[in-house]
This record gives C-alpha cells, structure tokens and sequence, in this order.
C-alpha cells in the first residue's frame, strides 16, 4: 500500500490497515528511523489498555460489577 506526505508532513495510514489493527483516533505511536528510508511505525499502549480490553473480553454480561459504597468507613474497620 501507498500513501503520501501531506504539505504539514503527515502521513495517513490506509484504511484498510487501520481496519485490520483496530487503529482509533487519538492513540499515540513512536516512530524510529532505522536508517535512511526505512521507519518503524509502532504503537504505544494507553495506561490501562490492558484491563480494559480484558474487561471488556470477559463472556459474560456484568461479570464486573461495581462495588457498593456506603458513606462511612465503619463496616470496613470492624
């Protein structure tokens, strides 16, 4: 696949790749020149990506469930 450097010196990943890794708007990436004319386009993970992709895997509906609160400390010390 192709793609070109616009005039502010971006490049637009093709539809068809941003498909197929589940590329968003906003996720950030590192890119590092290995040598002239080659460069490695890889994407950083958000802190927490991890949980919330397996909390959101999980079969079953409302396996996580929130915890109730009270509004005091008082059960918790007992």
């Amino acid at each position: 696949m192709e793609t070109i450097v616009s005039s502010k010196g971006q490049i637009v990943l093709p539809a068809p790749l941003r498909k197929r890794d589940n590329i968003r708007p906003g996720q950030h990436f590192s890119v590092e020149r290995l040598r002239s004319g080659d460069y490695r386009l890889v994407r950083r993970q958000a802190p927490g990506d991890d949980l919330v992709s397996w909390l959101k895997a999980c079969p079953d509906k409302d396996f996580v469930v929130a915890p109730e609160f009270t509004d005091t400390t008082d059960d918790v010390l007992k």
